[in-house]
């Protein structure tokens, strides 16, 4: 069983920063895929952003891939998403959520993933 807990939301200015974190606990993240969703108010959830354990493989979104950063330290078991350049539309609720990774793991796809944080909440002021 693995524990999830996101950190680093928070409110920000349009053109500023956050890095969010993704913590896990019971177990660490040996063999998993990471990855960032999101999900603003009455949207569906959506895919950001995602590494692997293997070969630190990185996936981005096309709307985030410009100003989002996904890296992890192993020794912390912790992942981060710097996020750059902020938007208004990148309010929502961010998600970590991490998945057995096997070979026909899919990152993109919310279904993959078998262990889910609570979110941390973003919200971008213009």
């Amino acid at each position: 069983q693995v524990q999830l807990v996101e950190s680093g939301g928070g409110l920000a200015q349009a053109g500023g920063s956050l890095r969010l974190s993704c913590t896990a606990s019971g177990r660490t993240f040996h063999s998993y895929c990471v990855g960032w969703f999101r999900q603003a108010p009455g949207k569906e959830r959506e895919f950001v952003s995602a590494i692997t354990w293997s070969e630190e493989t990185t996936y981005y979104a096309d709307s985030v891939k410009t100003r989002f950063t996904i890296s992890r330290d192993n020794a912390k078991n912790t992942v981060y998403l710097q996020i750059n350049s902020l938007k208004p539309e990148d309010t929502a609720v961010y998600y970590c959520a991490a998945g057995w990774e096997t070979g026909f793991f899919a990152p993109r796809r919310s279904r993959s993933y078998n262990y889910w944080g609570q979110g941390t909440q973003v919200t971008v002021s213009s």
